[in-house]
Order: structure tokens, then C-alpha cells, then sequence
């Protein structure tokens, strides 16, 4: 896909956009990369997560954390990348107080993964974004700023709980065009890496975060224009909105004659724009070197292989075989593979003999509405799949209506409870006697002449008051489909 940022202001026509993404996703490892410390830094008490390891003291030494490979090439190869026979970790040297060694243990020239791709749709059209590769690093600590980090934080404090954390970075292709493709292609790859189970994809905590890499170039041109790093997004939505002011504020210095820097900017959120933070290092200056304490590793074929018989059905194709298998929209198919989670739960439904529609409709309809409305994902609920799956085999048995099944599910979702025991207790059973129906049907006429005569005159919509009329007389549970036909007939007779 090519073409310019389809933004206000973005001198359409005079520059093609060209943007590369960086995501750094922490791994989902009891344990930290290189040490036995666990890896849930954020419940921990400020720097209780820590040993002579990930403090960087001296005289220790590494240990490679087993798991961290694993997820790593799991992802590499649901990012469709190859996996070299051999990798090896080297050192990345720079200081920043957050960083006690002095050094990051990443990966340079070697990484455990090379030569991907993502596709996903945008606008109706397939985009294709190279990945150059997966590696794995090991991640820093926190720092706590007193003030506005951006501007002039007054004090900073020091959480290293978060040093060494398992931290994988997946490299981009300057692929990209528009910030609504960036923005795409981090949904589609934090949807994967959340299937495959390496990572929690939260990006208010930071455990799924980016850079984005940017520059302008005229169109037809093959160099790269100058490349501006945009840092500090934590939200799909910021990272739009961070690369649409990025192009603006490029597009106007570009108009005025001006010469862009490489640099590191920082988004802010509250006035909409990137500021200046620090001039953009190049590869050379971190000084990478072979890490003396970690051997080479060598990936055989037959550790790849296992890996990759791991990996679960990915979004994309469960969505296709979906419409396929059920008979469902791409639209229907979609949604309900959106989690993992929610897809095992529509398979369960209709395992447990939910018609493959009626379970795609209540599930993306009711049941969805409910788990915003209450926070609580039906695996959660008290209601469950089972529980669901009992209440809408009584909707297609015919035994409870649409009304009386969404008064249980909005009951029973949080409570729980068995939706064939309260259905009998209470006498919620559908009315669906025809001859009853009809006594009841012949009654509504009766009470209700002038609606009567106002159907049979055209006015469709007199129907409605009919029907009531039905439903209020057996409390909401006569068969409504049931009752607007035999309606139909009476009026057309008499």
C-alpha cells in the first residue's frame, strides 16, 4: 500500500509519509531474563524485586532464562520470520540512571529471528509490513518523576524492580504510509502476541509499548527522508494522533525551507503535539560487543519445529474458518475471534449445541453488552459459557421467547444460577398453544376495534397494539412470532 497521509495540512501530493514501528513487549516468564527474581515488578514493594543480578553488582553472572527463548521465537514464527541455526546476545552500553549496570544484555547482528511480515487490512486493501526482526533484551527499571518528565521534572525516584524483565522488540519495515495503517498494524500485532500467550498487552502499564519512526521524502524517491523517533504513546489512539501532529509539524518546517534533525521526540497527550527530548543515537554509539558471560545459542530444527506445533490457531485464519465451518459474516467472524477467549467461547457454545447463529448473535449482541456494562467477561461471570449455552438452548428449543431469555441473561450474568430450573420454578415457559393463542388473538381483536380496522385499512404499524395486547395477557411469554401470523390470519378473514 502507498500513498500520503490522508491528513489536513499534510502537503498531499508534495511528500510521501514513511513510517517504521518499534514495539518492545514484555514476555510473560515467572522469572526475569537473566536471574530467578520474579517478574511481576508492579505489585511489588519499589525495588523488592531485585538481586546482586539484575543490580548489576560485581562477580555475577547471567543466566539465560529458557521460557523468554521459547516465546520469542513463538512469536517469530507467527510473524512468519526464519530463525537462524545460530544467535547470540551482545552488550548494549549506554548509561541512564535506570540502568545499573551500565550496559543492556540485547541482541545486535545476530538476533534469535530475521525477515518477517504482518498483513492486515486498511481501507479495503491488504497491507503488507516487513518485520526485520525479533530479538530479545533484557528491560530497564522505572523512573518516577516528580513534575512533568517532558518539561522539567523537579525530582525523579528509581524503581529497578522492572530491570531484567524478559523483553522482546519486534522491528518494523518503514513500510507504513499512514498513521491509520501504524495504528492497524499495532492491533493486529498485539492481537497475536496476546493469542499466542507471550504477553498481557497492557499499554497503560507498558508491558506492550512503541516507538515510531518517521520521515518525509518527495514521492517516486527511494531514499529515506530524516528520521524523527516519536516516543511516550501508551494508547493505539496516541499513536495516530502522535504521527498526524509529527507529519504536520515535519510538512510545515519542509514548506518554510527549513532542514529537519534526527532526533528523539516525546508525545503530550494534553497539547496534542512532539517535543524535542534528545538528539537520535546511531547503532555505533552504544558500543555493542559479544556478551562475555552468555554462550551462543544454537537453534536446531527440531526445537523449531516443536516450537511452531505450539502455536495455536492465529486470529486471521480461526476468522476465515469460522465463516467457512458457521456460516458467518467476515464481519460476525471477526468480532468473535477478537481474544482468544471469546473465540473458545463461541466454539464452546456451539459445542454444546447452540445453533452456530443464534450463539454468533447473542454473544457479539447481549452478552457483550453485559460485559462492558458489568466489567466482567462471561468466562468470569457467574452465568459462564455453560450457563449461557443451558439459557439459549431454551431459546431455540422454543421453550423460552427472546423477551423472557434476555430478562435471565441481565439476572443471572453476575449472580449465576440454572436457567431451566428458574424457567420451570417460575412458569417462564413460552406459550406457544395454538389454539390458546388464537382464543387470545380473537380477544385482542375484540378489545381493540379501531386498531383492528386501521390494519385492515393498510396502517401496518396498528399491528403493534394487537400484539401487546397478546403479550400482556399471557405476561410476556406468548410466542410473538407465533402470535403476529395467527393475528394476520384472523384480520384477513373477518
Amino acid at each position: 500500500m502507498t500513498g500520503t497521509a490522508t491528513l489536513p495540512g499534510a502537503a498531499l501530493g508534495r511528500y510521501e509519509v514513511v513510517i517504521g514501528l518499534e514495539v518492545h513487549a514484555q514476555l510473560l516468564t515467572r522469572s526475569k531474563m537473566f536471574c530467578p527474581c520474579p517478574a511481576d515488578y508492579i505489585s511489588a514493594a519499589p525495588n523488592g524485586n531485585t538481586c546482586p543480578v539484575c543490580l548489576g553488582l560485581p562477580g555475577v553472572l547471567p543466566t539465560m532464562n529458557e521460557q523468554a527463548v521459547e516465546y520469542t521465537v513463538r512469536t517469530a514464527l507467527a510473524l512468519h520470520c526464519e530463525i537462524p541455526p545460530f544467535t547470540k546476545f551482545d552488550r548494549k552500553n549506554y548509561f541512564y540512571p535506570d540502568l545499573p549496570k551500565g550496559y543492556q544484555i540485547s541482541q545486535y547482528d545476530l538476533p534469535l529471528s530475521l525477515n518477517g511480515y504482518l498483513e492486515f487490512p486498511v481501507g479495503g486493501e491488504t497491507v503488507r509490513c516487513g518485520i526485520t526482526r525479533v530479538h530479545l533484551e533484557e528491560d530497564t527499571g522505572t523512573m518516577h518523576h516528580a513534575g512533568d518528565v517532558l518539561q522539567s521534572a523537579t525530582s525523579s525516584l528509581i524503581d529497578l524492580n522492572r530491570c531484567g524483565v524478559p523483553l522482546m522488540e519486534i522491528v518494523g519495515e518503514p513500510d507504513l504510509r499512514t498513521p491509520e495503517a501504524a495504528r492497524e498494524y499495532l492491533v493486529r500485532l498485539h492481537q497475536i502476541l496476546m493469542y499466542i500467550g507471550v504477553n498481557d498487552g497492557n499499554l497503560e502499564k507498558g508491558s506492550f509499548r512503541c516507538d515510531a519512526n518517521i520521515s518525509l521524502r518527495p514521492p517516486g524517491a527511494t531514499e529515506l527522508g530524516v528520521k524523527v523517533e516519536v516516543k511516550n504513546m501508551n494508547s493505539f489512539r496516541a499513536v495516530q494522533h502522535a504521527l498526524e501532529s509529527e507529519i504536520e509539524r515535519q510538512t510545515g518546517v519542509l514548506d518554510a525551507g527549513g532542514t529537519l534533525v534526527q532526533e528523539t521526540r516525546g508525545w503530550v497527550e494534553t497539547q496534542g503535539r512532539t517535543i524535542s527530548q534528545r538528539s537520535k543515537e546511531q547503532a555505533h554509539d552504544y558500543r555493542y560487543f559479544p556478551e562475555p558471560d552468555l554462550p551462543p545459542l544454537r537453534l536446531g530444527a527440531e526445537y523449531v519445529d516443536r516450537v511452531r506445533a505450539s502455536l495455536p490457531e492465529l486470529p486471521e485464519a480461526r476468522a476465515r474458518r469460522f465463516q467457512e465451518q458457521f456460516g458467518l459474516t467476515a464481519y460476525d467472524a471477526a468480532v468473535l475471534t477478537d481474544t482468544r477467549e471469546d473465540a473458545d467461547t463461541y466454539e464452546a457454545l456451539v459445542g454444546a449445541g447452540v445453533p452456530a447463529k443464534l450463539a454468533a448473535n447473542w454473544q457479539t449482541g447481549d452478552v457483550a453488552a453485559l460485559a462492558n456494562e458489568h466489567r466482567m467477561p462471561l468466562q468470569q461471570s457467574g452465568l459462564g459459557v455453560n450457563g449461557l449455552a443451558s439459557l439459549l438452548r431454551l431459546v431455540d428449543a422454543g421453550t423460552i421467547n427472546g423477551p423472557t431469555a434476555k430478562e435471565l441473561l441481565a439476572e443471572l450474568y453476575v449472580s449465576g444460577g440454572n436457567p431451566e430450573a428458574l424457567v420451570r420454578d417460575r412458569g417462564l415457559a413460552q406459550v406457544s398453544d395454538t389454539a390458546a393463542l388464537i382464543a387470545l388473538v380473537d380477544a385482542a381483536i375484540a378489545a381493540n376495534p379501531a386498531a383492528a380496522a386501521d390494519f385492515r385499512a393498510g396502517k401496518q404499524q396498528a399491528l403493534g397494539q394487537l400484539m401487546r395486547a397478546v403479550k400482556d395477557a399471557t405476561g410476556g411469554k406468548a410466542d410473538m412470532p407465533l402470535v403476529n401470523r395467527l393475528l394476520r390470519e384472523r384480520l384477513s378473514e373477518q
